[in-house]
């Protein structure tokens, strides 16, 4: 696969990402898998976490701008659908998830991807000769 392929296929997973935490934000009948601002925690650490890698460094601000609201919109679209109730606390555990994956990304976390690419490459490389 050629690193282009390889970035528009990150890309579109990011994308599952987003999709999947709107989804599992906004269902009547959420998965119950134990601590929910755990949950919340790890959803956007992996979200900021993915993303950070696909956009340059400069764009840290926006993208964690961008996932916080994206956290307070599907709240309050909780508050509102009835079926389940808006919460500070999970709030704060979203913005807790993009302030974790911005430290790790400060930390070289914003390369895994850019390090899979290269040992991918070097492996079709290997195949070819």
């Amino acid at each position: 696969m050629t690193p282009a392929g390889l970035r528009a296929l990150w890309r579109a997973a990011g994308w599952g990402l987003v999709a999947l935490v709107v989804w599992l934000s906004l269902t009547p009948e959420p998965v119950a898998a134990g601590n929910d601002k755990l949950g919340h925690l790890l959803a956007y650490a992996a979200l900021m976490g993915w993303h950070v890698q696909l956009h340059p460094r400069r764009c840290r601000a926006g993208l964690a701008a961008v996932f916080v609201a994206l956290g307070a919109v599907l709240e309050l679209l909780q508050g509102l659908g009835g079926a389940r109730a808006a919460e500070w606390g999970d709030l704060a555990a979203d913005a807790g998830g993009v302030a974790l994956a911005w430290a790790g990304a400060a930390l070289g976390l914003d390369r895994v991807l850019a390090g899979l690419e290269g040992r991918l490459a070097a492996a079709q490389r290997a195949v070819r000769r």
